[in-house]
């Protein structure tokens, strides 16, 4: 919407070395010294190396290899740069090092070659280094035969993320100590990671003399097979996650945390997400409903609560009891204003539950009053923001995704589409005119938008006019067009959608499930062809008929997502499975899993639907004042 994003702050963060050696630019020689007349530049990397080969520690070595690594380390390539230079790649980085016999080249060779994860080019790479006589530091000789010696964990009592720390000890006495900050609000993913030249103790004995007397602090020795699952595992989403998150030291610092992580031993157990039960979640709303804390709340920020649980259960390390300033920014700056779909008036009053809420939960986990009320100032700061987001037009849910990925590639993005070409900058100059709240142009806009995200998740303008909410009839399975070789099979997976839907829905969404399996049976057949579990296919199907109807967040069948899964014995959401059967269907997917066709949308959410069409309507015949 013409506004730059940030990076969210996601939790406490630690003190950190020295930040470690730059990174060559992109299609340099990784080797290369640089033109003698351009002082300025500083030294170039073989003077670097040099140096650090006459340091008597491992780090300054290690940590040249493992920037170098990350360089050429596809996994952090920008997925929407298409027009950046191209680099090196890791072979080509080995290939130009392999040519160039010095010192300097073999120290960073062997260096890398143990830091590269890939055997059979860490072979290539000693081959090589075997045929050289260069004088080695007697640490790089014996790198292999380093251990990890320790691993402790940092908390903290609100829980945003954690420190992992691993000591690692080199057969010569030198000690390395990494520290992994792992932020749980961002999904668990390494936010940031440095290794320091020393050993655990007098790591931690910074730490704790930086954090002074702070008793919401808290370390503990860690299992060494736990704290490899979890940083690996952390790696890994990070990887996965777009943008890409860098800091001074990450991810130049991944390869030699990978490193030392693949020193500890394997088989641990990464984070797992508490487990939140529907009735642990009513006993939990109860509670805090029957408490003082609520005893002034309306029924509408009563009902707000649900999505609080929502929000806390669904989102961060998934525990509803725990609130920090940054859950609160998260809350308010981003999730309610994208998630929920309701009026403005609605919206507003959910700052005012946040406030009892917090102040319930922490009581109930006995939080220091400093915390609280630092969690509560957060409230504070952010609502006068969230107030106007919430009168204001937006993308939502997938657009917003969609909306952030078209910002970050410069293109325009699928909102500005429902709006004219000039939307973003008529918006910004909107923003800041006091006029525009308080004659209320902001409700038109707004009600606008929300009419064509119904329009499309119905299937168009003229079946949004002609909505009703009658129920979907109790029709068997349409086996026009299923070629008779995967019949057994279709029927296997329609037994299993009946059993699901007789059991915890009702007679409609086994029609919905029955629409979808015909359309997927007859459009593609192959799908079933192939080998595939029939209750994974199952799941699939009946997961995408729920989330299209919003069954995971109202409605009178409510249910989570895992409860789903768990009944066809799957322990996660079939979301892969269920994009290759609707694409089997001849479905889209889209916002928030609507499927943009009305006949797979059951009599209760259509009914909701009318309610919201009639709604926005309304506001839009509200002239402004």
């Amino acid at each position: 919407m013409g506004r730059k994003g940030r990076h969210r702050r996601g939790g406490r963060t630690t003190p950190k070395g020295t930040r470690p050696p730059g990174t060559h630019r992109s299609g340099e020689s990784p080797y290369d010294d640089g033109p003698a007349d351009h002082p300025a530049d500083g030294p170039g990397l073989m003077d670097q190396v040099a140096e650090a080969l006459a340091d008597d520690h491992p780090l300054g070595l290690l940590a040249h290899a493992s920037t170098l690594l990350a360089v050429v380390d596809p996994r952090t390539d920008d997925p929407f740069d298409r027009d950046g230079d191209e680099t090196l790649g890791r072979d080509g980085l080995l290939a130009a090092m392999l040519e160039v016999r010095r010192r300097e080249t073999s120290a960073l060779l062997a260096a890398v070659s143990h830091l590269l994860g890939d055997e059979l080019l860490a072979a290539r790479v000693r081959r090589e280094l075997a045929a050289r006589a260069d004088d080695l530091p007697a640490w790089l000789v014996r790198m292999g035969e380093a251990e990890a010696y320790q691993t402790m964990e940092m908390t903290h009592v609100l829980g945003d993320g954690d420190n992992v720390l691993i000591g690692a000890r080199f057969p010569t006495g030198h000690e390395m100590t990494a520290v992994v900050y792992i932020d749980h609000n961002l999904g668990s993913l390494v936010k940031d990671a440095f290794v320091l030249p020393e050993g655990t103790t007098g790591v931690v004995a910074f730490f704790r003399q930086a954090a002074g007397a702070d008793a919401d602090t808290r370390w503990a020795d860690l299992d060494p097979a736990d704290a490899r699952a979890r940083i690996t595992e952390a790696i890994t989403r990070g990887a996965m996650t777009v943008p890409r998150i860098e800091t001074e030291t990450w991810p130049a610092a991944m390869a030699l945390v990978e490193w030392m992580a693949g020193l500890l031993p394997t088989g641990g157990t990464g984070y797992v997400r508490p487990e939140w039960s529907e009735q642990d979640q009513d006993d939990l709303r109860d509670r805090f409903l029957a408490s003082p804390m609520a005893a002034a709340l309306d029924p509408d920020q009563q009902d707000f609560v649900q999505h609080l649980l929502w929000f806390g259960t669904g989102y961060g390390p998934g525990d509803p009891l725990r609130w920090s300033p940054v859950a609160v920014e998260i809350v308010l700056e981003d999730w309610v204003p994208r998630k929920i779909m309701a009026d403005a008036a609605y919206l507003a009053k959910a700052p005012d539950v946040l406030r009892a809420f917090i102040r319930f939960c922490h009581a109930e986990r006995a939080i220091t009053p400093a915390l609280t009320a630092e969690t509560l100032a957060a409230v504070d700061r952010f609502e006068p923001a969230y107030q106007r987001t919430i009168r204001s037009p937006r993308p939502q849910g997938a657009e917003a995704i969609l909306a952030a990925m078209a910002a970050m590639r410069g293109e325009p993005g699928l909102f500005d589409d429902e709006f004219d070409d000039d939307f973003d900058d008529d918006f910004d100059a909107d923003f800041d005119d006091e006029a525009y709240w308080r004659e209320g142009r902001w409700a038109q806009d707004n009600a606008r938008g929300r009419l064509a995200y119904l329009a499309r998740e119905v299937g168009g303008e003229a079946v949004l006019d002609a909505l009703d909410d009658r129920p979907l009839p109790d029709e068997p399975m349409d086996w026009t067009g299923t070629p008779d070789d995967i019949r057994p099979k279709v029927d296997e997976v329609l037994s299993l959608c009946d059993r699901f839907c007789d059991e915890r829905l009702t007679t409609e969404y086994r029609t919905a499930c029955r629409r979808i399996l015909a359309r997927a049976a007859s459009g593609d057949p192959a799908v079933f062809r192939r080998k595939a579990r029939a209750d994974t296919a199952a799941a699939a199907i009946c997961w995408a008929v729920a989330r299209a109807n919003n069954l995971f967040t109202l409605g009178p069948h409510k249910m989570m997502a895992r409860d789903l899964a768990g009944w066809f014995g799957l322990t996660s959401a079939p979301s892969q499975r269920a994009g290759t059967l609707l694409r089997a269907a001849g479905l889209p997917q889209g916002y928030e899993g609507d499927l943009g066709t009305v006949d797979l949308l059951v009599g209760s959410y259509r009914r909701f639907l009318l309610s919201q069409r009639d709604h926005f309507r309304s506001q839009l015949d509200r002239p402004a004042t």
